[in-house]
């Protein structure tokens, strides 16, 4: 092996330079940087069209899940040739050259750069102007936990089934949750961030012992904030399927909406926390259970039921 240990793989016909296989990212469960890359090698089928043709912000752990991290827009100079980009023109300045993962290939490339999280834009780089979904943001205020997310979230259900609007749920790998209501539709970030709002003051109106929206920490001790700031064309959220630098090698799991109420039921928040074996092994039972996000039309009314 050359030094450094870094050696070169074939992935989908694409050489691969891979380093520090053996290097620890994940202390508590021994999960290696070669674990990280297997992973994302592994899900890649599934993860990759829910990248494709969107900016990917790369959240960078050179040391392992428990160090420091950076955060990286501008795709790697350095970057194999086949590593596509996309320009996304900024208000605020430059424009910038994101990667995009196309391809197994990229992923694996992403991963060996200790991209543990990958983070993207609500819209497609086609068209920066238009969400192809509306997301909440589900973040509980200790000692709420995932439990309390899963309450909140069904309750959110219900006043969209009200609006007609159907969502699906994840787990953001750490301590919340996020439900994403698919649009493919003619919208824009202005749109579907006024109606966020208003839906999330509506839900705090009315249960103001628990759900939040404001960010301040001194008003969310035991409450669930439901961010819908999230729905900005500058903000980007975790990607589905995307690992999560926690204390284990938890991973954005899409769920099915039976499994949350079943967990809230039984008061059982270790259901809905997933680590990458299990992620894998859901898949090669249920398939892509986020794959609706990607392809169901609706669209957004101008307010909802009350």
């Amino acid at each position: 092996m050359a030094p450094k240990d870094v050696e070169e793989i074939v992935v989908s016909r694409k050489r691969v330079k891979v380093s520090n296989r053996a290097k620890v990212f994940y202390p508590d469960a021994g999960f290696t940087k070669g674990d990280m890359i297997e992973y994302y090698r592994a899900v890649a089928p599934t993860l990759v069209p829910h990248l494709r043709n969107r900016a990917v912000t790369l959240k960078r752990y050179p040391d392992g899940a428990e160090a420091g991290f950076f955060y990286e827009k501008q795709c790697p100079k350095h970057r194999p040739e086949w590593v596509r980009t996309v320009t996304v023109p900024r208000k605020d300045g430059k424009p910038i050259a994101y990667c995009v993962g196309w391809d197994q290939a990229t992923l694996v490339w992403m991963a060996n750069l200790a991209s543990i999280e990958l983070h993207t834009s609500l819209a497609k780089a086609s068209n920066v102007g238009r969400p192809t979904a509306l997301v909440f943001d589900l973040d509980p205020g200790p000692p709420a936990d995932i439990l309390d997310c899963g309450e909140v979230a069904l309750a959110i259900k219900k006043v969209l089934a009200k609006a007609g609007l159907e969502c699906w749920a994840k787990t953001s790998g750490s301590k919340g949750m996020q439900l994403y209501v698919p649009l493919n539709t003619a919208v824009t970030f202005e749109g579907t961030k006024r109606f966020a709002l208003a839906l999330a003051q509506h839900m705090a109106a009315a249960e103001p012992d628990r759900i939040v929206t404001t960010q301040a920490k001194v008003e969310r001790a035991g409450k669930v904030l439901i961010d819908w700031s999230q729905n900005d064309d500058h903000k980007t959220t975790v990607a589905v399927y995307s690992l999560r630098a926690k204390q284990r090698p938890t991973v954005s799991t899409p769920l099915e909406w039976r499994e949350v109420t079943a967990a809230c039921k039984k008061g059982d928040a270790g259901r809905l926390s997933f680590e990458t074996d299990e992620v894998l092994a859901r898949i090669d039972k249920k398939g892509d259970v986020f794959e609706p996000v990607l392809k169901v039309k609706q669209k957004l009314p101008a307010t909802f039921p009350r």
